[in-house]
């Protein structure tokens, strides 16, 4: 399996791991925007990194990679909330943490590889 599958498979199941995470929480105002905004940006990162995969250019392979990091770190964000707020068991958001850290370390050093092919 080629790199790009791989992560197109990653975020996916990441976005699925959040949403899965979240639904079973019960429903409150301050909670259901939180809910809202980290799928939205969960999911954005999924659907951006496809993107990046089937890109016509470079310069747009790079766009789209900017909004995949800019996405998985308002992802970050919202789990760091989720967690001080203790919405979610220690257990549970402790992978979510772990594998949207890991996810934010590929996606910027992938965003710096591809801004040094810019300037070759």
């Amino acid at each position: 399996m080629d790199f790009n599958q791989i992560f197109r498979d990653r975020t996916k199941n990441f976005s699925i791991s959040i949403i899965k995470s979240l639904s079973s929480l019960p429903y409150s105002d301050g909670l259901s925007i939180i809910r809202k905004q980290i799928i939205r940006s969960a999911t954005s990162v999924a659907a951006n990194y496809r993107a990046v995969a089937r890109a016509r250019s470079e310069k747009e392979r790079f766009a789209k990679i900017c909004i995949v990091v800019e996405e998985i770190d308002e992802t970050q964000l919202w789990l760091e909330i989720i967690e001080e707020m203790r919405y979610l068991d220690s257990e549970n958001i402790l992978h979510l943490k772990s594998e949207c850290e890991e996810l934010v370390k590929v996606m910027t050093t992938y965003k710096f590889k591809l801004s040094q092919n810019k300037t070759t």
